[in-house]
């Protein structure tokens, strides 16, 4: 199925429906939920996915998987999509958060071959069988560390939010508490225990995050390096691969071969 809602077929009785859509650039999905889960799978472009309580940013050829009844908004960057809409009780996956997810070579051509399966697919035919080896493949899906944690103090949110429009890797926990008005020592406590990260590791993530979405747009490292307020693109290279084991170059590659799709 092509561009269609999954109001228009969410009642259909099949464990897994598959659903590909176009988006143009830029466009924001609002705060909504699915009944099913929903594994969200970019095949150009990339996705900046939000909750209450987090951030992700999905590069091209990646997705992301999202608990049934889990808010989220989305935002298109050039993304064509393909989604797998899940009946909870058939989730191959735990927990309640989302997660950013590698996708392998045969997850990627099963997603591909799913979305030309009819919504009342025969179940136990070779369209079901599809889509219970997709189900299979998401259940052993490597997650990815592009997930960045969001505080709900207020106070402490809105400097994580500022920081996400203006980033800088020379922030210093000295500067946020000063801006809260408390000492360093309660400032690193309270960031820790709202995030579950020290703020170093959390500002480096946050600059990873927003580099995966430039660098896969086309902008080159080195603008974005200096932007970061990174001394060199050296150094900035080492810390990128250092948090997602390939250097920046492999996300920019993908992001040029996706926009030839």
């Amino acid at each position: 199925m092509r561009n269609v809602p999954i109001d228009a077929v969410d009642a259909i009785a099949r464990p897994v429906l598959a659903i590909g859509t176009d988006y143009p650039p830029g466009q924001l999905l609002p705060t909504h939920s699915h009944r099913r889960a929903q594994f969200l799978y970019g095949a150009t472009g990339v996705m900046e996915v939000g909750t209450d309580d987090g951030a992700w940013v999905v590069p091209p050829q990646r997705g992301v998987w999202i608990p049934a009844g889990q808010p989220h908004r989305v935002r298109m960057l050039g993304v064509s999509t393909r989604s797998l809409y899940i009946e909870p009780r058939e989730a191959p996956r735990p927990g309640r958060q989302c997660e950013v997810l590698e996708v392998s070579p045969l997850l990627r051509q099963l997603l591909m071959a799913a979305i030309e399966v009819p919504a009342e697919y025969e179940r136990q035919g070779r369209d079901g069988l599809l889509m219970r080896l997709a189900l299979h493949e998401l259940a052993r899906a490597e997650a990815l560390p592009l997930h960045l944690p969001l505080p709900r103090e207020p106070a402490l949110a809105a400097l994580c939010l500022d920081f996400l429009r203006a980033p800088d890797i020379h922030a210093t926990p000295a500067q946020w508490a000063a801006r809260l008005h408390v000492s360093e020592r309660t400032f690193s406590r309270r960031f820790g225990r709202e995030t579950g990260m020290a703020f170093g590791q959390w500002r480096q993530r946050a600059c990873v995050l927003l580099a995966l979405s430039r660098l896969a747009s086309g902008e080159a490292v080195t603008t974005v390096a200096l932007d970061l307020g990174y001394d060199s693109p050296a150094a900035f290279s080492t810390m990128f691969r250092r948090t997602l084991g390939r250097p920046p170059s492999h996300f920019a590659e993908a992001g040029a071969q996706s926009s030839m799709r």
